[in-house]
């Protein structure tokens, strides 16, 4: 009799030990690795606006939340109502004319533009072109997005802006062209830094690397390969490439004309130090 009951605890115990592994499995959270997401495999819905693309929606290493998305936007539409959130914001603009306003002011800008939304600035855009506009969005959040205050960037960060591709100062490179934007630190990120790449067809932008923080990649014109620990995915126009914290990566121009894209690098307060690789 002791010896079944004990045979009855010691299945019961392993019922229950096997329980908690699964419910701890079902709770441990998938942080987004390095991934490339070819707009072409996106597939368009239909919105009361327009369309809409979504990219991913996950943590990373170093951030809280990642979130990408593209909207079309119809002609003569409004994104939203102005709007505010805590989370930081930033906007490529893919095709078309938009007029974008920012705490009530607004600024016109073409194809190529990147647009910056600092936390809790009121924000949307108009469609004021004649065709439809399409643009991709960027939104994260780090541990420092809860404690954002309800008003203007401190003159101190990064404050909200629009970078009009127009007006981007070029700097010819012995593999292309390089534009500034920015470099600077945020409110919620403590350094946030944008540059626009045009790379020679054939040509790698350098040797393959890994950094600690995280780097998102996307491609304007042309086509591009990117190799993460040695595997290569290609990809064109509209997609975008995450390049996770620590991992290999490297870029080339797998097209026969010159290729540009936008680089963007974020540095939290989770960011691993250059002596933790």
């Amino acid at each position: 009799m002791l010896l079944l009951l004990a045979r009855k605890t010691v299945v019961v115990v392993a019922i229950v030990l096997a329980l908690n592994v699964i419910v701890s499995a079902q709770n441990e959270v998938k942080l987004l690795g390095s991934t490339v997401f070819d707009w072409e495999a996106l597939v368009p819905v239909g919105t009361e606006v327009g369309e809409r693309r979504d990219f991913v929606d996950s943590p990373t290493a170093t951030l809280k939340r990642f979130e990408c998305h593209a909207t079309t936007l119809d002609p003569g539409l409004d994104s939203h109502p102005q709007h505010q959130h805590a989370q930081e914001e930033f906007i490529i603009l893919k095709e078309g004319l938009l007029d974008v306003i920012i705490n009530g002011e607004a600024t016109r800008a073409g194809p190529g533009s990147l647009f910056f939304y600092a936390a809790n600035d009121f924000h949307s855009v108009r469609n004021v072109g004649e065709e439809p506009a399409t643009y991709l969005v960027f939104s994260y959040a780090t541990k420092e997005t809860q404690f954002a205050p309800d008003e203007p960037a401190a003159k101190s960060a990064l404050a909200s802006a629009v970078y009009d591709w127009e007006k981007l100062a070029v700097e010819t490179t012995k593999k292309g062209a390089r534009r500034e934007l920015f470099d600077s630190m945020t409110v919620t990120a403590e350094r946030l830094r944008c540059h626009v790449t045009s790379l020679h067809a054939g040509l790698v932008s350098h040797a393959a690397h890994r950094h600690p923080d995280e780097e998102i990649i996307v491609v304007k014109e042309g086509l591009l390969e990117a190799t993460v620990e040695g595997k290569s995915e290609t990809a064109g126009p509209g997609s975008v490439f995450f390049f996770a914290s620590g991992e290999l990566h490297g870029l080339r121009n797998a097209g026969e004309t010159e290729a540009t894209y936008y680089v963007i690098r974020i540095v939290t307060r989770d960011t691993p130090t250059e002596s933790s690789f």
